[in-house]
């Protein structure tokens, strides 16, 4: 992957703050990208071509004029079927609701991208009612790996990790009950981050599920968290709210203190496998050595990849 396609938010942030990219060409070059690889992949459930060249154009006359909305505008980013998006169906994966009528109204972590003048490309796919930890869907069809066609991506946010993987954008936008962002990062080799409940407010809001940026870097998540994270009164469980820049805490973070928890083994389906356990425990150690603190003990089972000197912990 070369080229636009290969830019993350940040970069393309700064291009078009020096002028040396626009939105529209940006965008135009994702589109194509998603062109390419959409009929290999099958990640889009839509694809909003016209409305995404639009709001690239405003993006770029706000950038000419020096009054862009956030460090997001002009940004390309693809949300996840089941977050409602003015206009657009979200049967949450599922034969059964193929004739959802339109929301009327952005839930609030596409509304907070909207506001920042973020380019939403379209809706990724899901598996049914998101409960199969696959890009397997009655109504989407099967979504694939950009790595190896003839794997899965996982799920349920299955559409969002292959399109990061695939260049169809640098942000993405997945939820998460018990593993919906993070295992398709995991199967895509991209970043996922599950907040806490309630750090991004939800609509309808829902006890467990959450709403959180699946990209190719850290620095990307942090970013997209920073938008996300602005609250809105439809939900009664969000956080107060709090002004906190995301991104800016990045540089310098001193880990010194800090709890980390490492689970090696969560005891049930099939065993964990030698190589990736001792890649987790080594990033476990690494953690510890710089200056992190484990968290409470949870007895390793025999044969689980436990890091020695690192308590193992359930996160």
């Amino acid at each position: 992957m070369t080229g636009i396609p290969q830019l993350s938010a940040v970069a393309l942030a700064a291009e078009y703050r020096r002028g040396g990219l626009s939105p529209l060409e940006a965008v135009s070059s994702l589109l194509g990208r998603i062109d390419a690889w959409e009929p290999k992949l099958n990640a889009m459930y839509r694809l909003d071509r016209d409305g995404a060249l639009a709001q690239a154009r405003a993006s770029e006359a706000r950038w000419r004029a020096g009054k862009p909305l956030s460090a997001l505008d002009g940004v390309p980013v693809t949300i996840k079927e089941n977050i409602a998006t003015r206009g657009d169906p979200a049967p949450i994966g599922t034969r059964a609701n193929e004739d959802a009528p339109p929301a009327a109204a952005d839930a609030p972590p596409a509304a907070r991208l909207r506001e920042a003048g973020a380019v939403i490309l379209g809706k990724t796919t899901m598996p049914d009612y998101g409960m199969l930890s696959s890009g397997l869907s009655s109504l989407h069809g099967v979504t694939r790996n950009p790595w190896r066609l003839d794997r899965n991506t996982s799920g349920s946010s299955a559409g969002a990790g292959a399109a990061a993987a695939a260049g169809y954008a640098p942000l993405h936008l997945g939820t998460d009950i018990g593993g919906s962002v993070r295992l398709p990062a995991t199967h895509c080799g991209i970043f996922a981050l599950k907040p806490s409940l309630g750090r991004v407010p939800i609509h309808p809001p829902y006890m467990g599920r959450v709403a959180g940026p699946m990209t190719r870097s850290v620095a990307d998540a942090a970013l997209m968290l920073n938008v996300l994270s602005r609250p809105d009164a439809r939900d009664f469980m969000s956080l107060p709210a709090q002004e906190i820049d995301f991104a800016a805490r990045l540089d310098g973070l001193d880990l010194k203190g800090r709890r980390i928890g490492f689970l090696p083994d969560m005891r049930a389906g099939l065993p964990v496998n030698a190589e990736v356990g001792a890649a987790a425990a080594a990033a476990a150690k690494a953690l510890e050595g710089a200056g992190c603190a484990p968290r409470s003990c949870l007895s390793s089972p025999s044969g689980a990849a436990g890091a020695p000197g690192v308590s193992a912990a359930a996160t």
